[in-house]
C-alpha cells in the first residue's frame, strides 16, 4: 500500500482563491518533506469554494515550488477538453518536470450541466469517453490514433494514464486498456467493492502495466485530539449541507450552525452523510487504523486521502499521520 493525497484546492470562507493555491503549494511541499506517494488535483467548475479548475496551470505551479512528489489530475474531466490539448498540456508538464507527472481521467463533467454547455463541449462527449481515452493515449505513446495529428509536447512523453471512477463503466475501461484504476470512494462508496472486483478479473497487461493496480479515495479529518477532529468534522457536514444542499440560496451564507446540523441530520442529506462514510477520523493512531482497515476492505494497492481542513490543520494532519507510522505501514 501507497498513500497519497487529494487536494481539492478549497476556499475557506472570507478566503481568496490566490490564497488557496498559495495553500496548495504548502500542502504538496510538507507531503514531499514527509514522504508521501503523490499529490492530485480534482477539476471542478463554478464551485465559489474549489480552486482547481485549471487543473494543468496548478500542477505546473506547484510542481515548480516542489522537487521530487509525483504530481498529477485526479482527475482530467476528459469529456471538457479535446484529446489533442491535454495531451499537450500534460505533455508539457512531462517535459517540464520528467518522471513526476500523473494524469487520471474522469468521464463526469465536474460540475452542473448549465457549466457544461459554458464549456463548449458537445453535452453528449461524455459517450465518446473511451474513445477519446484512446486517442490521447495514443498522442501520448507515440503512436497516435489519428493521421497525421502528433502532440507536440506530449509525443512519446508516456505519461501514465489513471481511469478514475464511481461505477463498473470505470472499472471495465481500465481493466480492458491496461489501466490503473481510481475508485472515487471518498465521495460515492457504494460500488467500491463490485467495481475493484470486476476490473482485479478482468484485467488485461497493456504497456503501461501488467498487473492491476487500484487506488481508492478516502477522506481524513485528524487532530492531535479525538475531539478536536469531530468538531472539524462536523464543520466539514455543514459545509457540504450550505455547498450541496443551499448552493443556490441567496441566504446560504446566513444559515446558522443549529439549522445546518437539522438539515444535515434530515433525509434530504441522506446522501451527504454517504459522502463521508468512508473517513479516516480522529488522532493520528486511530486514523492510520482506519487507513489499515480500508486498505484491506478496499483491496486497494494505494489509498488517496481527501484531507480535510484549514491548509495549516491539513499539513499538521500530514505530519500526525507520518508520525503515527502510516507511511512506514505504506513502505
Amino acid at each position: 500500500m501507497r498513500l497519497s493525497v487529494l487536494d481539492l484546492a478549497p476556499i475557506a470562507p472570507g478566503e481568496t482563491a490566490g490564497a488557496s493555491l498559495a495553500g496548495s503549494v504548502e500542502l504538496a511541499q510538507a507531503a514531499e518533506r514527509l514522504g508521501y506517494a503523490r499529490v492530485w488535483y480534482a477539476e471542478h467548475h463554478n464551485m465559489a469554494t474549489i480552486a482547481s479548475s485549471a487543473t494543468s496551470v496548478l500542477i505546473a505551479h506547484v510542481a515548480a515550488h516542489t522537487s521530487t512528489i509525483r504530481l498529477g489530475a485526479g482527475g482530467v474531466m476528459l469529456p471538457n477538453h479535446s484529446p489533442l490539448v491535454i495531451a499537450e498540456q500534460f505533455g508539457t508538464l512531462a517535459e517540464l518536470h520528467p518522471g513526476r507527472i500523473d494524469l487520471g481521467l474522469g468521464r463526469a463533467p465536474g460540475t452542473d450541466q448549465r457549466t457544461w454547455t459554458a464549456l463548449r463541449r458537445d453535452i453528449r462527449a461524455s459517450e465518446r469517453f473511451p474513445e477519446d481515452v484512446v486517442e490521447l493515449q495514443g498522442y501520448l505513446s507515440g503512436a497516435p490514433t489519428v493521421p497525421g495529428i502528433k502532440a507536440v509536447p506530449g509525443h512519446g512523453t508516456n505519461v501514465p494514464l489513471t481511469i478514475l471512477g464511481s461505477s463498473l463503466f470505470g472499472a471495465q475501461l481500465a481493466a480492458a486498456l491496461g489501466l490503473p484504476y481510481a475508485f472515487a470512494s471518498h465521495f460515492a462508496p457504494d460500488a467500491l467493492q463490485q467495481a475493484v472486483a470486476v476490473y482485479r478479473e478482468r484485467f488485461e497487461p497493456s504497456a503501461q502495466l501488467d498487473a492491476p493496480f487500484v487506488i481508492a479515495g478516502i477522506n481524513a479529518v485528524v487532530a492531535p485530539t479525538r475531539g478536536e477532529a469531530m468538531v472539524m468534522q462536523q464543520e466539514l457536514v455543514r459545509a457540504r449541507v450550505r455547498g450541496l444542499l443551499l448552493r443556490d440560496s441567496p441566504i446560504a451564507q446566513q444559515v446558522g450552525d443549529d439549522e445546518l446540523d437539522a438539515l444535515a441530520a434530515s433525509p434530504q442529506a441522506a446522501h451527504i452523510a454517504t459522502m463521508v462514510r468512508n473517513t479516516a477520523l480522529g488522532t493520528g493512531d486511530e486514523a492510520v487504523t482506519t487507513l489499515r482497515r480500508f486498505q484491506i476492505e478496499a483491496d486497494a494497492d494505494e489509498l488517496i486521502m481527501a484531507v480535510h481542513g484549514t491548509t495549516a490543520e491539513r499539513v499538521r494532519a500530514l505530519a500526525l499521520l507520518e508520525e503515527a507510522g502510516a507511511l512506514r505501514d505504506a513502505a
